[in-house]
C-alpha cells in the first residue's frame, strides 16, 4: 500500500490516512450539542455550559477546516491532483453549488408562499399574518432604488474585477491576478458594511411579521455568503502572493471565482423578487436608507 501512495501506476490520487474526519466530526457535535444548551438554558449539574460547548466546538472546526484545506493545497502543489482528479473536484463543486442554490430555493418559496398567497389559506391564520395584503400593514419596506442598487452595482463590478482575475492568471499576469483579487475583496467587504448599515436602519424586526422573517432570512443568508466568499478570495489572494497559482494549476481560484459569481446570480433574484417586486406600489420608509 506504501508503495502504491508513492509510485501509483494510475491517474487517481489515493488519499492518505487522516485525522480531519474523525477530529471535525467531534466539533461538530460540540457545536451541536452546544447551541442546544445555550438557546435551551440547559445545565449540567448545575453548570450551564453550553455557551463555551459551542465555542469549543466551533475552535476545533475552525481549525480541522483550515488545517485539512492545508493537507489538500499541499497534495495540489505535489502534483497529486492530476487532470482526472481535477475533473472529480469540478464535479464535486458543481453539486455544492447547486445544494446552495436548493438552499435559497427554500427561502424564495417561503416568501412568494407568504407574498403570493396572503389570504386563500385563512384556515392558517394567514389573513392575520398578513392583512389579506404584501407587505402587511405597517410594515415600511427598503427603497429598492437607494442602497439596495448600490449594493447591486457593487457586486455586479465584483464580478468584472474577480473575472478579471482570473484572465490574468491563465495569461500569466500574476499583478493583474492581485489587483483583481484584491479589488475584488474590497467590493465585497463594501457590500457587507452597507447591507450591515441597511439592516441596522430597517424600520421592521426579524421577530413579529411573516415579511421580516422571510427577508432577513434570504438576504441574510446571501450576506453570510457573501462573508464566506470573501474570505475564500483572501485566502487566494494570500496564496497568489505565494506563487502557488499557475495557469495550468488554478482549481483553487477557479471555484473560489465559480462561487462569487454564485452569489452575484443570487443577489439579483434576491433584488429583483424581494426588494423590487416585494414593495411594488407601496411606500418606502424614508428613514430606511
Amino acid at each position: 500500500m506504501a508503495d502504491a501512495h508513492l509510485k501509483p501506476n494510475h491517474d487517481y490520487h489515493l488519499v492518505n490516512p487522516s485525522p480531519w474526519p474523525i477530529i471535525g466530526s467531534i466539533g461538530a457535535f460540540l457545536m451541536a450539542v452546544g447551541a442546544i444548551m445555550w438557546m435551551k438554558g440547559l445545565a449540567i449539574g448545575g453548570l450551564k455550559a453550553g455557551g463555551i460547548t459551542f465555542i469549543i466546538g466551533t475552535l476545533i472546526v475552525l481549525y480541522v477546516m483550515a488545517a485539512w484545506w492545508t493537507d489538500v493545497i499541499r497534495e495540489a502543489e505535489h502534483g497529486d491532483h492530476t487532470r482526472v482528479v481535477q475533473i472529480s473536484h469540478r464535479y464535486g463543486m458543481i453539486l455544492f453549488i447547486a445544494s446552495e442554490v436548493m438552499f435559497f430555493v427554500a427561502w424564495f418559496w417561503a416568501f412568494f408562499d407568504a407574498s403570493l398567497f396572503t389570504g386563500e389559506s385563512i384556515q392558517y391564520s394567514r389573513v392575520e399574518f398578513t392583512g389579506g395584503h404584501w407587505p402587511p400593514k405597517g410594515i415600511e419596506v427598503f427603497d429598492p432604488w437607494h442602497l439596495p442598487l448600490l449594493n447591486t452595482l457593487i457586486l455586479l463590478t465584483s464580478g468584472t474585477t474577480v473575472t478579471w482575475a482570473h484572465h490574468a492568471l491563465l495569461h500569466g499576469d500574476r499583478k493583474g491576478l492581485k489587483q483583481g483579487l484584491i479589488l475584488t475583496i474590497v467590493l465585497g467587504i463594501c457590500f457587507t458594511c452597507v447591507q450591515a448599515y441597511e439592516y441596522s436602519h430597517a424600520a421592521f424586526a426579524f421577530k413579529g411579521s411573516i415579511y421580516g422573517a422571510t427577508f432577513f432570512m434570504a438576504t441574510g443568508f446571501h450576506g453570510f455568503h457573501v462573508l464566506i466568499g470573501t474570505l475564500f478570495l483572501i485566502v487566494c489572494l494570500l496564496r497568489a502572493y505565494l506563487g502557488q497559482f499557475t495557469p495550468q494549476q488554478h482549481l483553487g481560484f477557479e471555484f473560489a471565482a465559480w462561487y462569487w459569481h454564485f452569489v452575484d446570480v443570487v443577489w439579483l433574484f434576491l433584488f429583483s423578487c424581494i426588494y423590487v417586486w416585494g414593495s411594488w406600489g407601496v411606500v418606502a420608509a424614508e428613514h430606511a436608507g
